[in-house]
């Protein structure tokens, strides 16, 4: 019974002393990140809003948001740099999805009303509005 106090605190203390080594680990990452930013970095902000560095400061990295449009954020509010690589490959699954047509053959496309009467459902047997 005497060992059962100690042992809880133990138990308790342990996850929450490795929960915030985790924490800081993470913290240093994001700092380091924020850091190493250079011209023609493309970037995420904490608000969502895509853009590519232009210029950086010790405190402020001007980002292009648009084209001729350069706006000023604090290095604090960049959440991630993109990798275009993972842009480029879901372009190449597309393509890809694309060029496994058969050459020499032409599909229409389906139509909504085509495909509702193929699977049976019940929107394609609904009545048609029409201009008098």
């Amino acid at each position: 019974m005497d060992l059962l106090l100690p042992l809880l605190l133990v138990a308790l203390l342990i996850p929450m002393f490795l929960g915030v080594r985790r924490q800081k680990r993470e913290m240093a990452k994001v700092t380091e990140m924020q850091d190493n930013l250079k011209v023609g970095d493309r970037v995420i902000t904490t608000s969502g809003l895509y853009g590519t560095v232009v210029e950086t400061d010790d405190s402020s990295v001007d980002l292009e948001i648009a084209e001729d449009v350069v706006t000023t954020w604090s290095r604090a509010a960049i959440r991630e740099v993109r990798n275009d690589d993972a842009e480029t490959s879901t372009a190449g699954i597309s393509e890809e999805a694309v060029d496994d047509s058969v050459p020499g053959t032409t599909e229409a496309p389906a139509t909504p009303a085509a495909s509702a009467e193929s699977t049976g459902d019940a929107a394609g047997d609904a009545p048609r509005l029409t201009k008098d």
